[in-house]
């Protein structure tokens, strides 16, 4: 018994609990609600959710979930191998996580005048788009005056232009009469990304060769420089699940490694030259295991190729970007509330340097106040929040611990399955990885449709009446090779169709909510459909507020909606909702549709003229779409 010191007690009135207990309780809740009757270990298997890559997570994790076996019986202490708790052993306790910040106005000036406020107000570092989607690689010099080369690192992202634009960075340091020593950054050289990128692979040979000279000179000259980021945003961003984007990454590690130790360096050198990108999504659990299992990862294959494990250069060093899949178009200043806590999820994942993306970073190029969000995130987080008091938080829960060997175990699988098929270049090439990503979205985007996975803003709680956001185009990223996907792809698909025919006649398309019996019977129902519909851009019309056989004809007639939707208690349906379908058919209505599940009355409801229903776990976008079929909107 613990006792504190004012002398009370903690726990000493509660017996000790069993799992077989948790089971008898969770076995009455299951058979109460009619979800199954599974008991014991099936009970709690039967809460238990498949999230993707074939990884499970539990309702319940106590000491006996800890990883078991070789290498897992101890995680070891920041800063040292297999460096699953943190690269460093302070972690960010000293001086927090590198604060980066990206910016591709093509305009040097405008991008000179945004980099500088960045870093005058709180960002640590600047990531730069050079050359296509970017700044000219000729316009370096401008877009960085007045940068302090020596103290903020710049990170580039200049795609096939990053050989020039790496020189042209080194050229730089030179003139800026910064010392060889002190420059920082990366030059951003990533050829294996481009690939995914583009689909263009003739030019690889000369890419690599050209990453590693880069390598060379800066590992020579600029020790503070790593000329080679693996990029694992494009697998990310094509779909992929957590541990196919880890897969993909160690590929592109190790591709690297081979060409730049075949250019002469040592394998210690070549990993001190890398430094790993990966997404940081609202999923906070999810990103903080994923950033802890890349390091444990990247550690073995680091031992595995010869480094010693107490070299520095066998940790990771890695840079989280907020998940440009899980940005909205609608409504986006919900963005913030995701970006904060990806970046939250970030920082407690142990990740180096932490971009936040702007909140409209997907419909054009960001505003100041944009910006200004952004970095401000990272800053409560740090200084207010205080978040990086504590080296690796998550260190010690069980269902982290749990969650980064899953993610290890299926990473690895992938890894290995991607190296058997000849490496990444090969893989990407044969089309192996573009299928597999192409596989995970599917099912996800099934999640999407179903609502199963929501997004906040679009398929829930959308604002018509909201007035859109509208930025400036950004420059045209490379692509032809792995798809860029979205997670509101669908729903902004729908929304666009509304739109359009909100401009061409000024009225959305609209739904006419048939609501029986009284409010305390209907409300739940009504508001559910109100919602749905609302995803698709529909307007749902309720006047009156309740109508019967005797009156829905005139009330569907006045509100100039061709599609309507039942909504009632089950009790209310079985009594009337047959009677006011048929009046609603013979009324003009194109669709009946009926909110809840159909039951034992299906046949009867359809005899009447209802064609679908709608509910929890319907598959909304197919639903919408095809009411603005019926409603000739195109």
């Amino acid at each position: 018994m613990t006792v504190l010191p004012d002398g009370l007690p903690l726990a000493d009135e509660f017996p000790d609990v069993t799992r077989d207990e948790w089971h008898r309780l969770v076995e009455g809740v299951l058979r109460k609600t009619g979800a199954s009757d599974a008991t014991g270990a099936a009970a709690e298997a039967a809460l238990a959710t498949e999230v993707e890559d074939g990884i499970t997570v539990r309702p319940l994790y106590t000491s006996e979930d800890a990883p078991q076996g070789p290498g897992h019986g101890h995680t070891g202490y920041p800063g040292f191998a297999p460096y699953l708790r943190g690269a460093r052993a302070a972690g960010s306790a000293v001086t927090g996580w590198d604060v980066r910040q990206r910016h591709a106005h093509p305009d040097a000036g405008t991008t000179n005048r945004a980099v500088l406020a960045d870093l005058e107000n709180g960002a640590g570092s600047v990531w730069l788009a050079v050359g296509e989607g970017g700044v000219a690689v000729d316009a370096l010099p401008e877009a960085l005056a007045g940068v302090y080369l020596d103290l903020a690192p710049v990170v580039l992202d200049a795609g096939a232009d990053f050989e020039a634009a790496g020189r042209a960075l080194l050229r730089l340091y030179a003139d800026r009469q910064v010392p060889p020593h002190a420059a920082l950054g990366n030059l951003g050289a990533d050829p294996l990304g481009l690939v995914a990128r583009t689909g263009r692979d003739a030019d690889l040979p000369a890419h690599l060769a050209a990453a590693a000279d880069l390598a060379v000179a800066c590992y020579r000259d600029h020790q503070g420089v790593r000329a080679l980021t693996v990029d694992a945003l494009p697998y990310h961003e094509a779909g992929g699940g957590v541990a196919q984007e880890l897969g993909c990454s160690l590929a592109a590690g190790v591709a690297y490694l081979r060409a730049l130790t075949g250019a002469g360096m040592t394998v210690e050198a070549a990993c001190a030259e890398l430094e790993f990108r990966y997404a940081a999504t609202a999923d906070q659990f999810t990103t903080i295991a994923k950033l802890r299992a890349a390091r444990r990862l990247w550690a073995r294959v680091a031992e595995a190729s010869g480094v010693a494990a107490a070299a520095p250069s066998c940790a990771q060093r890695q840079h989280a970007v907020t998940s440009p899949v899980m940005m909205t178009r609608r409504d986006p200043w919900v963005n913030m509330l995701r970006t904060t806590v990806a970046s939250l999820a970030a920082g407690v994942g142990g990740a180096d340097a932490v971009t936040v993306l702007p909140f409209d970073s997907a419909i054009g190029l960001p505003d100041d106040f944009a910006r200004r969000i952004a970095r401000n995130t990272s800053t409560i987080l740090l200084e207010e929040s205080g978040l990086a008091r504590v080296i690796d938080p998550a260190g010690g829960s069980w269902y982290v611990e749990s969650l980064t060997d899953e993610i290890c175990r299926a990473a690895w699988a992938w890894f290995q399955e991607i190296e058997r098929a000849g490496g990444l270049a090969a893989a990407l090439a044969s089309g192996l990885v573009r299928d597999r990503l192409a596989a995970t979205w599917e099912r996800r985007s099934r999640d999407l449709a179903r609502r199963k996975e929501p997004i906040t803003g679009v398929s829930e709680f959308p604002n018509l009446a909201e007035p859109p956001v509208e930025r400036a185009a950004a420059p045209e990223r490379p692509g032809g090779g792995l798809p860029r996907v979205r997670r509101d792809e669908a729903y902004e698909a729908l929304r666009a169709r509304s739109d359009a025919r909100l401009a061409a006649t000024g009225a959305r398309p609209r739904v006419f909510l048939a609501a029986l019996g009284p409010a305390a019977v209907h409300t739940a129902r009504a508001s559910f459909a109100v919602n749905l519909f609302q995803a698709g851009g529909i307007e749902a019309v309720q006047e009156p507020a309740t109508v019967d056989a005797e009156s829905v004809a005139e009330a569907f007639a006045a509100s100039g909606a061709t599609v309507a939707c039942l909504c009632s208690g089950d009790k209310v349906y079985a009594e009337q909702a047959a009677a006011v379908a048929e009046r609603l058919r013979a009324a003009g209505a194109a669709r009946v549709l009926l909110a809840g599940r159909p039951g034992t009355l299906q046949d009867e409801y359809e005899r009447a003229g209802v064609d679908g229903y709608v509910f929890a776990g319907c598959d909304a976008v197919e639903v919408l779409s095809s009411a603005l079929d019926i409603m000739g909107v195109r």
